[in-house]
């Protein structure tokens, strides 16, 4: 466990720092007009992916597992637990990741938004049988505020970069995988959870039930597109601008909650 707290601050050094003094030099903050391949790199807004022909192949590897695994485990999850139990679940996963909100929103300057998320937190882990309900919504009409740290680094002024497609993670931009750091290193589950099996335990159960609460969304998206490598590229941008802007976002394949 100490090791990988070490191994996170190693990231999270080596990563977002970095970023957030890119962002700073995107935002004209102590910027000299330094290195201009790096801003263009993370100024890029259009799609930018010189690594297609990988990504590609990456993307078919994703979809085998799917439809080999995912779906497979899916159907069976959704056949078993009942669908109260897994409103349940959710429940408790999005109550869980409250710092991760929380956090977000005050290094974006959403310090109402923190405090929505806090209230939330403290009322469904206790009237809500540790996360399990959601009266802090149904009683109070606190909606949760998600926000995440690649939205933080995009509200900052960092570029998305380089677009990726990743075995199991699926597409990211190189912002976002920042911020895939900087999200596990505020979530609680990282210093609870004490091993491997563990976390990925912990994922597995998150990802299955969060897609049988929203399930077809993906085979709907591949079922409407003539390349489903490019609609998923661009919902999935399209997404994730929404999100740094603050624009209402449709139920979505890629959201986390």
């Amino acid at each position: 466990m100490k090791s990988k707290k070490i191994f996170l601050h190693i990231l999270f050094m080596v990563l977002v720092l970095p970023a957030f003094s890119l962002a700073q030099a995107n935002s004209g903050v102590g910027n000299n007009g330094g290195d201009a391949e790096i801003d263009r790199f993370f100024e890029q807004e259009e799609t930018f992916d010189p690594l297609e022909s990988m990504n590609r192949v990456l993307f078919e590897v994703n979809d085998k597992l799917y439809y080999w695994v995912l779906k497979p485990v899916n159907t069976a999850y959704t056949a078993v637990v009942p669908q109260d139990i897994r409103y349940g679940l959710g429940n408790f996963f999005v109550n869980v990741a409250a710092p991760v909100r929380v956090v977000n929103n005050l290094l974006q300057g959403k310090f109402s938004d923190a405090g929505i998320d806090f209230e939330r937190f403290l009322i469904n882990s206790t009237l809500g049988f540790a996360g399990f309900g959601d009266p802090a919504k149904q009683a109070f009409g606190l909606k949760a505020k998600p926000e995440d740290f690649g939205q933080t680094l995009g509200v900052w002024g960092l570029g998305e970069g380089v677009y990726l497609y990743l075995p199991l993670l699926g597409p990211l931009t190189f912002r976002d995988a920042i911020g895939f750091v900087g999200n596990s290193a505020l979530h609680p589950a990282t210093y609870v959870l004490t091993d491997f099996p563990e976390e990925a335990a912990y994922t597995g159960v998150d990802k299955v039930n969060l897609m049988s609460l929203h399930p077809g969304l993906y085979e709907d998206m591949k079922k409407n597109s003539l390349d489903p490598y490019i609609s998923i590229r661009q919902a999935y941008l399209e997404y994730r601008r929404n999100k740094v802007l603050d624009k209402d976002v449709k139920s979505s394949v890629f959201q986390e909650e």
